[in-house]
């Protein structure tokens, strides 16, 4: 059964593991409604004009170890401005 992970992918900080795409998404959601600088939107640099969160979901055959990539999506994007959702996001 695969599980999904929800990566930063600017700063390669996993946020979260899943056992299906809309357990995901529905986590995205929720991230994406909150402000830019309050957890899990802390900017991670030192700026936070200039810092930003790139969301993945990256689907993984968990099987057997180590863990395979089978697909990676971008789906949100967060900083200082606000969110933003990539093409697919609430279709993926």
């Amino acid at each position: 059964m695969p599980v999904f992970v929800i990566e930063d992918e600017l700063h390669a900080e996993w946020q979260g593991e899943f056992e299906s795409i809309a357990a995901a998404l529905a986590e995205l959601r929720n991230t994406a409604a909150i402000k830019w600088g309050e957890a899990p939107n802390l900017p991670p640099c030192s700026s936070a004009r200039t810092c930003g969160r790139e969301y993945v979901i990256v689907e993984f055959d968990n099987r057997a170890a180590p863990w395979r990539e089978l697909n990676r999506t971008a789906v949100l994007s967060i900083d200082a401005e606000g969110a933003t959702w990539h093409a697919r996001d609430e279709a993926v």
